[in-house]
């Protein structure tokens, strides 16, 4: 049977590059039409029937795409002579890469968590050289590429990879005994945040309690009806805009196995709607509540696990073996606890990002942010963001940090076409 499916994804995968070269797609990128926005325009062929996707789009400072690189960039990734990404509807897409060794873990969230990840990492050799880390719904979920402190490669001594994933089960199970742990090595790499999601989404951490999550005026507003006489399934989304929203919403329902067949999204100003028709690939659209309900549980957490909550803190400065386990040790030391964290490395240079909050649940204090900045170095940790605009400070309690270290367009609906699901 495994031979029967291995040529049948190779038939698919011909058959599909068949496909492209009969009707190569086209790009269209104007700079003129739209003030504030540049145009992008794709035409793509689906068995023999032509597509059209327009996108307005700005760089993250908001401004039209002036790069030439960039745009060159936009072009031949979407353009006839981009590569053609065989299989990514049934893998994730892991390609072999020896300069590094990549970790995949998933595990009960709490304060100094990352600290410990990175402690066990440090005593094993390892230089963290690039990582993600996000938190959503009491799990944190990251993606860690590592090499050996020796000899800056990959790390390949089975031993080793086997000590090194007992550790991190460990670390990342901690007390929750309800909750399973896990981690995976490979020598492989993958689209990180497209990973991330997959790994939170087979973990079920949409999976909510009440009382857990965004508060209900800050939690994404996310509906989905059945089209009236039509084999359609209509899913909108009213939620605050941000980078990479468009990609959450698209990987999650595709990871679901939905299809996409119409979609319009409007991001003009701070809210950010979007309205979609699709089916499950096999052809129908949602068929029970308890299906509308899942759709609606998992958009909200794809959108959730982005958001960053906390103080917005970058750090610049040269690499080193151990320089992600010092910091994070002084942030839990000073009952700082990670909510997000981006950590790269370039030309020798660790360009890091974190989200912090204070591990009682109090507003980030002042004073302990500046008291981690003498410490890590002023120059080399910056604070980007108000601290004052976080959240109101609630009255002082003398309890605070005893154990805070230890822990628009017009809608389908508008038209009448479509009814609620029932």
């Amino acid at each position: 049977m495994a031979t029967v499916s291995y040529s049948q994804n190779i038939m698919d995968d011909e058959y599909e590059k068949f496909i492209r070269r009969m009707n190569p797609p086209r790009v269209v990128i104007d700079n003129e039409s739209c003030k504030n926005a540049t145009i992008i325009q794709a035409y793509i062929s689906s068995d023999g029937g032509w597509f059209m996707d327009v996108f307005n789009v700005t760089n993250q400072e908001g401004n039209k795409i002036t790069d030439e690189a960039m745009l060159d960039y936009i072009m031949k990734s979407l353009g006839p002579d981009s590569c053609f990404a065989s299989s990514m509807r049934r893998s994730v897409g892991v390609t072999a890469g020896m300069d590094h060794t990549s970790i995949e873990l998933i595990g009960s969230d709490r304060p100094g968590l990352l600290s410990e990840v990175s402690a066990v990492l440090t005593n094993l050799k390892c230089n963290v050289v690039n990582a993600e880390v996000w938190t959503h719904n009491t799990r944190a979920a990251a993606i860690m590429q590592v090499t050996d402190e020796e000899h800056g490669g990959a790390i390949t001594d089975p031993e080793r990879l086997s000590t090194m994933k007992q550790l991190l089960c460990n670390v990342l199970r901690g007390s929750n005994k309800l909750r399973d742990a896990k981690t995976i090595v490979s020598d492989g790499v993958s689209h990180t945040e497209r990973r991330l999601h997959q790994l939170m989404f087979a973990d079920r951490d949409y999976e909510r309690t009440t009382g857990e999550g965004l508060d209900d005026k800050d939690r994404p507003n996310v509906n989905v009806v059945n089209w009236q006489d039509k084999d359609y399934s209509v899913v909108t989304i009213k939620c605050k805009d941000r980078p990479k929203l468009l990609f959450d919403t698209i990987c999650t329902l595709t990871d679901m196995q939905y299809v996409v067949f119409h979609g319009n999204v409007d991001a003009e100003g701070p809210q950010a709607h979007q309205e979609y028709c699709i089916r499950h690939v096999d052809g129908s659209p949602v068929k029970s509540d308890a299906e509308r309900q899942r759709v609606i549980q998992c958009l909200e957490a794809a959108i959730e696990r982005r958001v960053s909550e906390g103080l917005k803190l970058e750090l610049c400065t040269t690499d080193r073996v151990g320089l992600l386990s010092d910091v994070t040790r002084i942030f839990r030391e000073n009952s700082l606890t990670v909510t997000r964290a981006e950590v790269t490395t370039r030309a020798g240079k660790a360009l890091n990002i974190f989200y912090v909050r204070d591990s009682s649940g109090y507003p980030v204090d002042a004073k302990i942010i500046e008291s981690v900045r003498q410490t890590i170095g002023q120059t080399i940790l910056r604070v980007k963001g108000n601290i004052e605009e976080l959240n109101p400070v609630p009255q002082e309690s003398p309890t605070r940090f005893l154990f805070g270290g230890l822990f628009k367009s017009r809608s389908f609906c508008n038209f009448g076409l479509v009814r609620s699901y029932s």
